[in-house]
Formats: C-alpha cells, sequence, structure tokens
C-alpha cells in the first residue's frame, strides 16, 4: 500500500467523527441563541443540570416552557438584556460528527465579534427572521463571510411559525439572500425554513412545512464536506491538495544516551500533508533538506496531514527555530517584508498610519510599522473610502505594513492559516486587529534593511 493509499484510508476511517467548526450570526432578536439552544436540547447534548438551572430562570419569569436561549447567553448582561454581546462556544457531538460552535453577537457594535468567531469556521449559519426577511445587518454578515472566506454558509429563515409556515415567504427571503451572497463571492448557500422555538426543522424534520423536501438544521451539518481542511480532497470535488505547511513550535532535542543525535522539529501542521522523502525547505532561510522521519505521538509514521501535531526529522543538521515555516520545496511561498492586507479592527484604540505593532503570524512575531491605510470597508453597501488616515473598532479596512523581517505568508484565499496574522500593540500585548494577507507581495527575495537605534525603523 502506497502512502496515499494509506492516508486516503485513514481519511476514509475519520469521516464519521470529522470536526466542524461553525459559527452563527444574525440581527438582534432573529433568534440565534434559540436555535443554538434547540440544537443542543433536541441532540442529547445539554446536562440534566443545566436544563433544570434554565427550567427554573424561565419559571421565575412567568415564561411555562424553558427558555432555551439561556443554555447560550452566559454572561449575567445577556440573560438580563435577552441579547448575545460575546462570542459563546459550545462543544458537542452526534455519532456522525463532531463541533465546535461559536454563537456570535448580532448587534452592529459586536461585528469584531463576529469576526473573531467566524475567522476559523468552516460553516456559518445566518438567521433571517421571516418577517423581516433581510436587512441590513444580514447584508454585513454574509459580506463578512465573504470575507473571512468562509466555505459553506447555512440560511435559516426562522420563526417560520410567525408567517404561517408560507412557502413563498420562505422563496421570496432565500432567492434575495443567495442572489446577494453569491455576488459577493460566496461559494454555496444552502438555505433552510426553520423555527427555532418550535423545533421545526432544526433537528427534526417539520411537519408542517411538507413542502420543505430539504435537510435539517443539524442533518446539514453532519454532511456537509469539510474535506478542504484536509490532506486530499474527496474524489468528487476534483479540488488540488492544500499546500503543505508546517509552523515549527518547539525544537526538540533530548540529548539522552539513548537519542543522542535526536533533533525534531515539532509544530501543528496547519495545512497539507508531508511524507518521509519529501524534499523540504525551511523559510524564511531558505535552507532545503529531506524529510527523514515524521513522530507522531511518540510513533514513527509515514504520513502526517492536518491537524496532526507532529515531530518532522529531517536529513540535514541546518538552523531551524521557532517561528521557522517548513513547506514542500516545489510549493514554497514567497517571503517578504511588506505586507498589504485587510484588517478588521478589533481594539477600542485606533490604528493609525506610523503605528508601531508587532505582527504575529503562526508562530512567529517581528517588529512591524503600519505604513499606510488606502482604504476602508464600508460594510452596508461595500463601498470603499480611501485614505482613512486611521480605524477604529469594528473597522474593516486595507493596510500596508513593513515588517523588520521577512515572513513566508501565503494569500489568504489560498490558505486561512497561513494567510492570517495579528497586529499587537508592543506596549502591553493587546490584539489590535486581525488580518487577511492579499495577493500583492513583495519579489520573492527581499533585502532586510538595517533597523535604527531602537530597532523600529526598517
Amino acid at each position: 500500500m502506497t502512502s496515499t493509499d494509506h492516508l486516503a484510508e485513514n481519511l476514509a476511517d475519520l469521516s464519521a467523527t470529522t470536526l466542524l467548526r461553525f459559527a452563527t450570526a444574525g440581527s438582534v432578536d432573529d433568534g440565534k441563541s434559540t436555535l443554538v439552544g434547540r440544537l443542543l436540547h433536541d441532540s442529547k447534548s445539554v446536562l440534566t443540570d443545566q436544563l433544570e438551572a434554565v427550567t427554573r430562570v424561565s419559571q421565575g419569569r412567568g415564561q411555562e416552557a424553558p427558555d432555551l436561549a439561556l443554555l447560550t447567553d452566559g454572561l449575567r448582561a445577556e440573560r438580563e438584556q435577552g441579547i448575545t454581546i460575546d462570542v459563546a462556544y459550545r462543544y458537542f457531538a452526534t455519532p456522525r460528527r463532531r463541533f465546535i460552535l461559536a454563537d456570535t453577537p448580532g448587534h452592529v457594535q459586536y461585528t469584531r465579534n463576529m469576526v473573531t468567531g467566524a475567522s476559523t469556521a468552516e460553516l456559518t449559519v445566518i438567521l433571517v427572521d421571516a418577517r423581516n426577511g433581510v436587512v441590513e445587518q444580514t447584508r454585513r454578515h454574509a459580506a463578512i463571510a465573504a470575507l473571512l472566506r468562509v466555505p459553506h454558509v447555512v440560511l435559516a429563515v426562522n420563526k417560520m411559525d410567525l408567517v404561517d409556515y408560507e412557502e413563498r415567504v420562505f422563496a421570496r427571503i432565500a432567492e434575495e439572500f443567495t442572489a446577494y451572497a453569491l455576488q459577493l463571492g460566496v461559494p454555496e448557500v444552502t438555505a433552510i425554513p426553520i423555527s427555532a422555538l418550535a423545533g421545526d426543522n432544526v433537528v427534526e424534520a417539520s411537519a408542517t412545512m411538507d413542502w420543505y423536501g430539504g435537510p435539517t438544521v443539524l442533518e446539514h451539518l453532519e454532511t456537509v464536506p469539510v474535506s478542504h481542511d484536509l490532506a486530499v480532497p474527496q474524489p468528487s470535488a476534483g479540488g488540488a491538495p492544500s499546500h503543505a505547511r508546517l509552523p515549527v513550535q518547539y525544537v526538540i532535542r533530548p540529548q539522552t544516551s539513548e537519542h543522542p543525535d535526536y533533533r525534531g522539529y515539532a509544530g501543528q501542521i496547519a495545512a497539507g500533508a508531508f511524507r518521509v522523502g519529501e524534499r523540504v525547505t525551511v523559510l524564511p532561510s531558505g535552507r532545503t533538506s529531506t524529510v527523514s522521519g515524521i513522530d507522531l505521538l511518540g510513533t514513527p509514521v509515514d504520513v502526517a496531514w492536518t491537524p496532526q501535531s507532529v515531530t518532522l526529522l529531517l536529513a540535514d543538521d541546518i538552523d531551524v527555530s521557532r517561528g521557522d515555516l517548513i513547506v514542500p520545496t516545489d510549493d514554497a511561498p514567497p517571503t517578504t517584508q511588506d505586507v498589504e492586507a485587510t484588517v478588521c479592527h478589533v481594539a477600542d484604540r485606533p490604528l493609525t498610519e506610523g503605528h508601531r505593532v508587532l505582527l504575529k503570524h503562526t508562530t512567529r512575531t517581528v517588529k512591524a510599522i503600519v505604513k499606510e491605510i488606502p482604504s476602508r470597508l464600508t460594510l452596508d453597501d461595500l463601498s470603499q473610502h480611501p485614505a482613512p488616515g486611521r480605524l477604529v473598532a469594528n473597522d474593516i479596512g486595507r493596510v500596508k505594513v513593513r515588517t523588520a523581517e521577512p515572513l513566508a505568508m501565503d494569500a489568504y484565499e489560498d490558505s486561512r492559516r497561513t494567510g492570517s496574522f495579528l497586529l499587537i500593540d508592543p506596549a502591553d500585548g493587546t490584539t489590535l486587529a486581525a488580518g487577511m494577507a492579499g495577493n500583492a507581495f513583495a519579489a520573492e527575495h527581499t533585502v532586510v534593511a538595517e533597523p535604527d537605534a531602537d530597532g523600529w525603523d526598517f
């Protein structure tokens, strides 16, 4: 059996327990928390004491049935105001798949929270109130999903019970949203009519919407393909394997009598797969070697893939340290000191031109300066405002950043892991912005400028 056959066999074995990360989004009072609560409750993922606590609080409010939204609204202010303020993460599983769910806020002022929750999601559920249809915030969330290149988007038309389960209402909303989302570049939209309060089409199929023949929300979550994050595509997908990338997190040198010459480079594979015998390059130095061994949980293997944490052994004794990126020699990204990217500003303090920051890319952190802020994006109408001079909390804009050291960075559209980065305040470690690298890179061989006395003029 070849390494590729072995890899395909292992991926087939993992298909029933694949991990799916997904996020929910929607306008205020569209029922996001209720949907999540219903999903957890009906899939038997709620502990008895949790349900009893929710029941007591609901009865204290004069409600006859448990308010399932309380299962996700954990902050006191959220429970008191009946809104979601921060991202709430929930973990649950069914026999077919494991899930990490991020319930994100709907208010405009919490746009940065949605960006945080959806940045690692493979699927986003966008809720729409059937009575209101597609509103401004719906378009904003669709734009963010497109910007973050979330592979799958589900339109959940909620509160169908309040419009008498009318098919034409659902069809109109689904058609309007799908047209808008496809215009933004969203690759796939699945529309599902639901009532989170009544449980229609969330886990169980609705008996009152027999005109709908598609999957329930949970059925779709359990069956949507997530092979884009694995080393080889599904045969039906027809796509190419993703770029192999291993950010080095730690150099292992036990120096014991049992392993006197052991030197391994440990980290989590960010994309693609590595195989023993493969020729690789270490960036940004550009030194090359051959993979002589792969250790997975202390066991030698011939091949490893995303998102396994492994230790690579190289045939040559070359200088490799934390922050370096190991890649296939024939598929190495260019190195650059000039990063052009789209960023979402998440801090309360503004980001300005000339701002001195730290740029964290995978396991590497370098000094950087914001050289220019060419534009700011208005999500309401997707218009670009040129030369804003600064970005404030929840703003999304283009930036040009100069780094003190070269980085090996992919375009975000090619790799969400190695095409993303953080801008950090060097004074107190506050995260300022989350960035998504664009396609405008400097020449492959960039000359590193000499820093000034305080190390910031580059």
